[in-house]
Formats: C-alpha cells, sequence, structure tokens
C-alpha cells in the first residue's frame, strides 16, 4: 500500500466517515422538556438501535473504508465478484439516502440525525466527484523533492525514487570501471548518450497514471503512483519513457502536472 497515493477526495471521504461515525453518538431527536432543558431528558442515539447504529451508520463509514483501501491498493481486488471502490461507493450512496428519509421522518431532529446526514451526503459526494473533478485528483500528501538529480545509469540514493544515502565505495585497491578517474570515486555504469537536448531526470506524477510497453501494445505493464520518484531515461514526443522500480521500463504518454526534481 502506498498512502501518497491518496487524493485530495480521499480526504473527503476519510474526514466525512469520521463525522457520519461521531454522529452516531449523537442524539437523534432534539429536547422536547420545557424551556428546553435537558438535565433529566437523555435522547437516544443510533446505538439504542442495532439496525440504524450498524446498517447505516457503520454502513456508511465501511463504504468509505472500502473507496480508501481501494485507492491503496496497487491493482484493484475484488470480494464477491465487486470491486472495492464502486462497493463502497454504492454503500455511500445508501447510507445518504436512507439518512436523509430519517431526517425527513424526524419531528424533531437531533444533531446525531443533522450531523449524520451531512457527513453521509460528503462522504456520497466525495466517492462520486473525485474520479470526475480534476481538483480532487491531486495528491493529498505532496511528494518530497530528491536533494539532487542522479544521472541516468546511476543507482538512485536511499533507494528508488528517494535519492540522499551514500554509494557504496570501492574497496581499496580495487580496479577501476571503465570511465572511472584513477584513485576510486563512486562507480558509475556506462549510459547511452540521449537523443538531441534531453537530459535524464527524476519526476513524479501528480495522480495515479498507466506505463505502457515500448513496443506500443494498449495494455499497461505497471502504474506510476504518486509520492514516488521515478527516472526519465527518454523523450518521446509529448511522451517519456520512465523506469519503474524493479528496473523496468515503458512509455509514459500522460505527461501533464508532473513534478520535476
Amino acid at each position: 500500500m502506498n498512502i501518497r497515493s491518496l487524493t485530495r477526495g480521499d480526504g473527503v471521504v476519510i474526514g466525512a466517515a469520521v463525522l457520519l461515525f461521531i454522529a452516531s453518538f449523537l442524539g437523534l431527536s432534539g429536547c422536547d422538556a420545557p424551556g428546553n432543558i435537558c438535565d433529566s431528558y437523555e435522547t437516544p442515539n443510533a446505538w439504542d438501535s442495532l439496525g440504524l447504529g450498524l446498517g447505516v451508520y457503520m454502513g456508511g463509514v465501511i463504504g468509505g473504508a472500502l473507496v480508501v483501501i481501494a485507492r491503496l491498493l496497487p491493482a484493484p481486488r475484488k470480494v464477491a465478484g465487486l470491486e472495492l471502490g464502486p462497493a463502497g461507493t454504492v454503500l455511500a450512496i445508501a447510507t445518504a439516502w436512507i439518512m436523509l428519509w430519517n431526517l425527513i421522518d424526524a419531528e424533531n431532529a437531533g444533531a446525531g440525525l443533522i450531523l449524520g446526514f451531512l457527513a453521509a451526503l460528503a462522504l456520497a459526494a466525495g466517492a462520486i466527484a473525485t474520479p470526475l473533478v480534476p481538483a480532487l485528483q491531486a495528491a493529498l500528501l505532496p511528494a518530497p523533492r530528491p536533494a539532487a538529480p542522479q544521472p541516468y545509469g546511476g543507482q538512485p540514493q536511499g533507494g528508488y525514487g528517494y535519492p540522499g544515502a551514500q554509494q557504496p565505495q570501492q574497496p581499496y585497491g580495487g580496479q577501476p570501471q571503465a570511465g572511472q578517474p584513477f584513485g576510486g570515486g563512486q562507480p558509475q555504469a556506462p549510459a547511452p548518450a540521449p537523443a538531441g537536448d534531453f537530459s535524464p531526470f527524476w519526476f513524479a506524477v501528480p495522480v495515479p497514471r498507466p506505463l505502457f510497453a515500448e513496443d506500443g501494445s494498449p495494455a499497461p505493464i505497471a502504474e506510476l503512483a504518486p509520492g514516488t520518484w521515478y527516472l526519465a531515461v527518454e523523450q518521446r514526443g509529448a511522451a517519456l519513457v520512465a523506469q519503474t522500480q524493479d528496473g523496468r521500463r515503458g512509455v509514459l504518454q500522460d505527461t501533464s502536472g508532473i513534478q520535476r526534481g
């Protein structure tokens, strides 16, 4: 799971699910005591009825959790033939619909019903609008900037996507590699000269984007996730040839909004 793949829309879903859970403990009806003095008047909450507490309020919370979990997983998962994301969206919509009619039917709605309906509405709206609204598809957590771009052929420092750690030194007395100055230094693998004025650089994507094979196959070979730095090794028109964590190379066709290191 990559937490940096979460979007702003997922943040809306998480916040709404938390509010919905809090609302389940608040009173469902207002205070009808004379003078609005409720010291001895205790209103019921959603948990006084398991059908409302577990079936409605927690149904919405579970729906929001499924939407977020589907975003964190590297590939779509199915349970009983249903993908987690769409199933969570359906639960969120059903919760908002039931909460609406509970609110309309209530003679004196309390904070639990009002806040619960608003939270369920925001939850459903966030689940539906995130794939449609570009502003909600931006990364929830910004990608960390690399310390310095690495030349193509060198190993990324501190693990792929996070340059910054020391490279292993050549043992004393060892033979220098081809292209390495006599006397040591960090070994570098030879790299082909890039065409034109292109120089390899690190970049991060704002939202998950597919990486296609270099032979033009329509099926993606990998998905680039926000929050990870990838190495662009070649430019082909408006597309980039990128290298993944495991060394695979593919074509990133959509380069809009990428963050250069």
